[in-house]
């Protein structure tokens, strides 16, 4: 960890060097932007004086750069989240959550199948939302027979039996959250005329 750490402190003063010569500053002239003595910014550069932050930010500032990097910090996480479609009965489920528990947000994909499919109701915990993004999904619901088409929305219990499959012979897309018993949708949006 040590060796680590030093390796960074002594990347930087080479660094702010190539930057200051990069911008076309003088010492002088940095020191006036900045408020470091020249003699300080000399030795940073050199590497004879240990980097702090009350001299890393107003070069920062002075340079107009973050000061990752000032320090060469390394590249943080990719906040993309990479999810592995699980294709079952002719249904693919991309999962768009990572958490366990809560809100379970999820892409369904339903390919094209025959219609005369006996729909097999099931119930489980919980509160289910869905949106039709392409095609038409059929939607038996307790006893209702409903068919959603783009742009529509269902949400319902989960203990009412349920079952969803394509309502004609297209590919159905459509996202679904599925929350914890209890839990229902709400929308806070308020017209405001101008």
């Amino acid at each position: 960890m040590s060796d680590d750490f030093d390796a960074v402190l002594s990347a930087v003063g080479p660094r702010l060097r190539e930057l200051r010569r990069r911008s076309g500053a003088t010492l002088s002239a940095l020191s006036e932007t900045t408020g470091i003595p020249v003699s300080t910014l000399s030795r940073l550069e050199s590497g004879h004086r240990k980097p702090g932050l009350e001299l890393l930010l107003p070069l920062a500032k002075a340079y107009q750069v973050p000061l990752d990097e000032l320090v060469g910090a390394p590249a943080s996480g990719d906040p993309r989240v990479y999810a592995r479609p699980i294709t079952h009965n002719g249904m693919t489920v991309i999962p768009l959550t990572r958490k366990p528990g809560g809100l379970q947000a999820r892409k369904h994909v339903l390919r094209p199948g025959p219609q005369d499919l006996e729909p097999d109701p099931r119930s489980h915990e919980g509160y289910h939302w869905l949106y039709v993004l392409n095609g038409r999904l059929r939607l038996v619901l307790g006893d209702h027979d409903l068919v959603l088409a783009a742009g529509e929305v269902a949400e319902f219990d989960t203990h009412l039996p349920h079952w969803f499959g394509n309502a004609d012979a297209h590919p159905v897309e459509f996202l679904s959250i599925l929350g914890p018993q209890g839990e229902r949708f709400h929308t806070r949006a308020r017209y405001r005329p101008s």
